[in-house]
């Protein structure tokens, strides 16, 4: 399969990468160079800015994209436009999305909506964004889009400690 994976060398990206090459698929990552950028020497290795520099992207197509780092539904739209005639769209998004969590919750629970749709303010409307970006993908891709929402996100390379902080406690 030919994979994109936007990001992808720093922690959950690094972890899709890693797994996929171990399976043979032929993977490219988009990234602005910056995080590990010696990783996957075996991949291709797309630069660019997620919010304007997407240039690498155009022309090109891929089976999957797997976006693990979008949380503003302008720059979410802005590569699910560039992306669109790629086969199908991941969405990484949270369980923060819910506006609630009660016991039992599944996907037909409401999600958070923003109050003011140009917020792009992230430490405030966190769950809310990312349902906007859900719906962003879905109104570009369609039935070839899946988002999945986590809830926390742990394992190898996490620079943020959220997990092991309390084992180690």
């Amino acid at each position: 399969m030919r994979l994109l994976v936007l990001g992808g060398t720093k922690f959950l990206g690094r972890a899709i990468v890693e797994d996929a090459l171990a399976r043979g698929h032929e993977v490219t990552t988009f990234t602005r160079g910056e995080t590990n950028p010696e990783l996957f020497p075996e991949a291709e290795r797309l630069r660019g800015d997620r919010d304007g520099d997407l240039a690498a992207l155009e022309g090109r197509t891929w089976d999957a994209v797997i976006d693990t780092s979008g949380y503003v539904p302008r720059i979410v739209r802005a590569w699910a436009e560039a992306l669109r005639e790629s086969g199908f769209y991941v969405f990484v998004s949270s369980i923060s999305v819910y506006a609630e969590l009660p016991p039992g919750y599944d996907e037909s629970n409401p999600v958070e909506e923003l109050e003011d749709p140009a917020s792009e303010d992230v430490r405030a409307h966190y769950g809310a964004l990312k349902a906007a970006c859900e719906r962003v993908v879905d109104d570009v891709f369609g039935d070839r889009a899946a988002h999945v929402r986590f809830g926390l996100i742990v394992g190898p390379h996490d620079p943020t400690d959220r997990f092991t902080y309390w084992p180690d406690r």
